[in-house]
């Protein structure tokens, strides 16, 4: 298989698994994951890809905010922007919005707020954020980097990590663990699905947690 086949097959497979089974997942593995606070715009929102990493900074004498790094994100990967949890101004609205939506990119996450919300609502373009704010970032913040290690909700993310988002919010996985993620997640997906079918059989939920020990599918093993 190619390394796009490859990538195309993680992909869906991360999709269908969605952001509550890749957390679980994260945490049989003992690794962080969770991106605390950062929610879709929209409940139908999904995201999955691998990460371009943004970061801005307080803005310094005379100089100026810039997003024409997103020129630069290659197709399929997903901007990831720590603007360090700042809510009081944004660094995305209706023109990124436009422009990656052309770019055909999986979406845009922001430890921070965007604005010009609308827009990422009506043309379907997943915006995952700690909220909108309609303040502009010209003159307060700058871009310090991209390709740089950041911090989204509380989780530190390389580029190439792998996002996963959906209406239950945002995952990080980093990609040396992206296989094993999968493989313990799909077990899960395949466990609680057991469970599931011997509670409605049987009319208890007790008895089919003890049968297929649910209360260990997350655990880290002793």
């Amino acid at each position: 298989m190619t390394t796009n086949g490859i990538a195309a097959g993680r992909t869906s497979r991360l999709a269908a698994l969605g952001t509550a089974n890749v957390s679980d997942a994260l945490d049989k593995l003992g690794a962080a994951g969770a991106a605390l606070g950062i929610t879709p715009l929209d409940h139908d929102f999904r995201l999955v890809g691998r990460a371009f990493t943004v970061r801005y900074v307080p803005v310094g004498p005379r100089t100026a905010n810039s997003g024409d790094w997103l020129d630069d994100v290659p197709a399929g990967e997903v901007p990831v922007i720590d603007n360090g949890g700042r809510t009081d101004c944004t660094v995305w609205g209706d023109i990124m919005t436009s422009v990656a939506a052309a770019k055909q990119l999986p979406g845009t996450v922001i430890d921070g707020v965007c604005r010009d919300s609308a827009k990422s609502v009506e043309i379907g373009y997943p915006l995952f954020t700690r909220g909108r704010f309609m303040r502009t970032a010209k003159d307060r913040v700058e871009l310090a980097e991209t390709g740089g290690v950041v911090n989204i909700g509380g989780v530190r993310v390389r580029p190439g990590d792998w996002v996963v988002g959906d209406a239950d919010g945002l995952v990080i996985v980093a990609a040396d663990l992206i296989d094993d993620v999968l493989r313990i997640g799909q077990e899960i997906v395949e466990r609680e699905a057991m469970i599931l079918r011997f509670a409605l059989d049987n009319m208890s939920l007790r008895a089919a947690r003890e049968k297929y020990h649910y209360h260990t599918l997350q655990r880290p093993a002793e």
